[in-house]
């Protein structure tokens, strides 16, 4: 192998592996900050047991996954030093501000939320975890404002050295491959949260967990977000293949036309080879078929929501058992989405403007071979330990999360002011 080919291999894991991290993450503050305004809005105590049950699983992944990220951005540095040198002034000011925004600011509130159990008063303690959650979207916005320039340069002049700066920031946020693919994204954070709390609701129920109640509306709840969130995922899927096939034509040709804008690539970039793998088409096409199915699934376990029948009934169970197979699902669904739109535009690193083979720092194969082993080797045992704490998590009985009591959680009986 290459110097090339270990850079793209070690990237490529690296961001599959954290990009698992971010599915979860996003979509479990969400739920949670849901379910956490029920509990401030009803005063229903199991409202916020399911914050706290469900708030220390996003804890631990949020924690593991910052760990993934940090290992990410020192690959960009090392291994691709012709991209930071041409377009670093561009693409990594967006990144920039989601480093401010995920290291800084939500992590802050994170922890101002996790602390705040039983301290706060009750609507600041809320406002916490909504922040933590806008803050997380954010972050998300700024990964994703960077990503669609590499997709689509916008903004940018190239000096007298051939470096591209970064001459307008509102074309940045305005960029045509941002939007339809941000809203895409977030959604599938929220099929692949919903699903997650659906599963392991299921799973729970089944073992007859003391804190019925709580897994009870935690499954309706967890259906019935990752049914909005899949509708919204294939909806905004679809509006993006327009602007698929007029920006980079060869990310969904194939035979015959994959040949005939060849042609066309080579007529307006220069002599090279950019007809995209196989594998693209492939990975599209699974995409499409299991968010189709996965959306059908769940529109059934909705309906047997109803009068709690899908929990009641027996004929019914099967479906339970298949709502706690699903939970890898979504996030493995949506690294084939990641690997269609990264895949889909070589040979380009930013697409038109630079390739590749021309943004990878000039290192030998075999530190690169070492590097990828390493790195690897961290970011797989930084996943074990994330499965491993999230499963424990998952199976311990609900009550003292974040080191609190069970009656620690009726914030609104407490005389406690802020």
């Amino acid at each position: 192998m290459s110097a090339l080919d270990f850079a793209r291999t070690q990237f490529g894991l690296t961001a599959s592996l954290h990009f698992t991290f971010v599915m979860v993450t996003l979509g479990l503050v969400v739920l949670v900050a849901v379910m956490q305004t029920r509990f401030v809005v009803t005063g229903r105590d199991v409202y916020g047991r399911m914050a706290r049950f469900w708030g220390q699983l996003y804890a631990i992944n949020y924690a593991v996954g910052i760990a993934t990220g940090l290992v990410m951005e020192f690959e960009i540095g090392l291994n691709w030093g012709g991209l930071s040198k041409l377009t670093g002034d561009v693409f990594g000011a967006p990144l920039a501000l989601e480093t401010l925004i995920a290291f800084v600011l939500e992590s802050t509130l994170l922890g101002m939320w996790i602390f705040g159990w039983g301290r706060l008063g009750k609507r600041l303690h809320l406002a916490l975890i909504w922040g933590v959650a806008a803050t997380a979207l954010l972050s998300a916005f700024w990964v994703m404002v960077s990503n669609a320039f590499l997709q689509h340069p916008v903004g940018y002049t190239l000096d007298q050295d051939g470096t591209a700066r970064l001459a307008s920031f509102s074309a940045l946020l305005t960029n045509s491959a941002l939007w339809f693919a941000l809203v895409h994204a977030v959604a599938a954070t929220m099929v692949a949260g919903g699903v997650l709390v659906a599963g392991v609701a299921a799973w729970r129920i089944r073992r007859r967990a003391e804190d019925h109640e709580l897994f009870r509306l935690s499954l309706r709840l967890g259906i019935r977000v990752a049914l909005i969130g899949t509708f919204f995922t294939i909806g905004f899927g679809y509006a993006q293949f327009g602007w698929i096939g007029a920006s980079q034509p060869m990310k969904m040709a194939g035979g015959a036309k994959a040949v005939e804008r060849q042609a066309e690539m080579v007529h307006r970039f220069g002599p090279g080879d950019y007809i995209v793998s196989d594998n693209v088409g492939v990975a599209l096409g699974l995409m499409i078929q299991v968010a189709n199915l996965l959306f059908l699934i769940l529109l059934i376990a909705q309906v047997l929501t109803y009068k709690d029948a899908l929990i009641r009934k027996r004929w019914a169970r099967p479906l339970s058992w298949l709502l706690t197979a699903l939970i890898p699902v979504p996030v493995l669904t949506a690294l084939a989405g990641w690997f269609v739109r990264e895949e889909g535009r070589q040979p380009w690193a930013v697409y038109g403007l630079l390739r590749t083979a021309d943004a990878v720092s000039p290192m030998s194969a075999e530190a690169l071979r070492w590097s990828t082993l390493l790195f690897s080797a961290l970011v797989i045992g930084l996943v074990l330990v994330d499965w491993w704490l999230l499963a424990r998590a998952a199976a311990a009985k609900p009550g003292g999360e974040f080191g609190q009591e069970d009656g620690d959680v009726r914030m609104d009986r407490q005389e406690v002011r802020v």
